[in-house]
């Protein structure tokens, strides 16, 4: 009997991934949510009430590689996983000077380190199946400098230089790299504070979340590789 397929989510818990986990469930397709808390990850298939039947969790901290191959192991025991979202991510907004060597360590393993772990635990069946899409939720960091964001800036400029190569060795197998680059994002990333003081100016989540689904969608001979989304005002200043 043939695996279902379906959509795996890493950092989905809540912001951009939730909002994905819960447009992609909505259009019928299995998703497998994963975070480090599983007791959110439980919350958002409550949420969503009966649509939830399509959502599965499964509780994983990506900064771990033998985390990320364990939980990959139990999706694919049940499952054929044939798109990786990579969302999971972790921010400090501090300057240079006054990050800590922890909060260095957790900003690269989580954004960066943990994308590329999950990449490389579903790349040799993408390869196999001659099918795949994988999305990485960067950050327009990667194409703008901001203050009190070097270590957060690394860590998505690094997983854009990944990616980017990534795709180029992998066209030969139909396999779709698809980077996001969206600016602020009114998400549980922020302060309670800037929420508050500039949350109109920033995109929602559900919004991004749709044009993720739309670029998955897409199954013509085409891939949008390369998406940038900003409000309409423009960047936090």
């Amino acid at each position: 009997m043939a695996k279902k397929d379906g959509i795996w989510v890493t950092g989905a818990s809540s912001g951009i991934g939730k909002a994905v986990a819960l447009e992609f469930a909505k259009i019928g397709c299995n998703v497998f949510v994963s975070a480090r808390r599983a007791q959110e990850l439980e919350r958002l298939k409550d949420q969503a009430g009966k649509q939830g039947e399509n959502i599965y969790p499964f509780p994983c901290n990506v900064a771990s590689h033998t985390n990320v191959e364990q939980t990959y192991k139990k999706i694919s025991s049940e499952f054929e996983v044939n798109c990786l979202i990579n969302n999971a991510g972790v921010t400090s907004f501090k300057h240079a000077s006054d990050n800590s060597v922890n909060e260095i360590n957790d900003i690269i393993y989580t954004n960066l380190l943990g994308s590329i772990y999950a990449i490389k635990s579903v790349l040799s069946s993408f390869i196999k199946n001659e099918s795949g899409t994988i999305i990485n939720i960067l950050s327009v960091v990667v194409d703008k400098v901001f203050t009190r964001s070097s270590v957060y800036a690394a860590s998505k400029m690094g997983l854009l230089g990944y990616s980017n190569s990534l795709r180029e060795e992998v066209r030969k197998n139909n396999i779709r790299v698809i980077n996001v680059i969206p600016g602020a994002t009114e998400t549980s990333m922020w302060s309670q504070e800037i929420r508050k003081e500039k949350g109109e100016l920033m995109m929602n989540p559900e919004s991004i979340a749709r044009i993720i689904v739309s670029s998955y969608l897409q199954k013509d001979n085409l891939v949008m590789e390369e998406i940038v989304l900003r409000p309409v005002t423009g960047d936090l200043a």
